[in-house]
């Protein structure tokens, strides 16, 4: 693991760091935000998920989490969202390829050979920040944005046994009914729609639920609210009587200006279930 960089910020130190991924087949950037209580223990872990476009820094930069995390005592990760390199395949839409890994493990050409971001997220990313840094592994919770929201909810139900709690901000809910969804799991997975179920985090609340609290903060005025379809994730909680807070904002967009509003109560939410376990 090489250190990109490493800064003081808010008493703790936000770091950036780079590595040669098995899972990826190319070197991957990551950052984790450290607050100083770890230099006494170990402490929990919020994994942090970002979206279509993103890189490592996005969240990092402009979501504002790093005060909040350092008051909670709760260490931060934040991955990129896809391979990346010369030889990684690519696409000209921003929806596609670079940028848009949607936390699957991909198993159609040209994406199979890089496109293990579910294997990188779940298993060789924890176990590497497990190795490095003081971060208690046995508590850790997740969350995301928009595509990262999708893939924080999909990680969470099917590896419910790892994460005390669970949030989003306006995550995509029901990929493989609308076309925002449809084109990247046809793409990466094919066709067999029992593949695509299982990214699907509409059709996950029914069969798996999730043995834990739940927050999704959705923007009312967001551009995309019909792609993410936060009333079907809505439907299948009311359906399985799932234990969640679901709460749509009255004028608030996509933007990270609407991530970093609510992040302060998604750092508290995270702390109660992490300091709980």
């Amino acid at each position: 693991m090489k250190v990109v960089s490493e800064n003081k910020c808010f008493d703790g130190v936000q770091g950036v760091y780079s590595h040669a991924s098995e899972a990826c087949g190319c070197d991957m950037t990551f950052g984790l935000f450290l607050p100083s209580l770890a230099q006494e223990v170990e402490v929990p872990v919020l994994w942090y998920l970002s979206g279509l476009t993103c890189t490592h820094e996005n969240a990092m930069v402009k979501a504002g989490a790093q005060v909040w995390a350092e008051e909670a005592g709760i260490a931060l990760v934040f991955p990129d969202t896809s391979p990346r390199g010369d030889h990684v395949a690519d696409d000209d839409a921003y929806d596609l390829g670079k940028g848009a890994g949607f936390y699957v493990n991909a198993t159609r050409d040209p994406w199979a050979p890089n496109y293990k971001m579910w294997d990188y997220i779940t298993q060789e990313l924890p176990n590497l920040v497990r190795s490095e840094f003081a971060l208690d592994m046995d508590r850790q919770s997740i969350t995301g944005h928009s595509m990262g929201g999708h893939g924080a909810l999909t990680i969470a139900m099917r590896l419910q046994e790892r994460f005390a709690s669970v949030s989003a901000f306006a995550p995509i809910c029901n990929p493989s009914k609308t076309e925002w969804g449809q084109k990247q799991l046809g793409a990466y997975l094919g066709q067999d729609k029992a593949l695509w179920s299982q990214h699907d985090a509409s059709h996950l609340m029914r069969e798996n639920g999730f043995d834990g609290p739940i927050l999704i903060d959705q923007g009312a005025s967001d551009q995309f609210i019909d792609l993410l379809c936060p009333e079907a994730f809505a439907l299948a909680v009311a359906e399985r009587r799932q234990e969640a807070t679901l709460r749509l904002q009255k004028g608030y967009d996509h933007s990270y200006f609407f991530v970093s509003s609510f992040m302060e109560d998604h750092i508290a939410f995270h702390s109660d279930a992490l300091y709980s376990r």
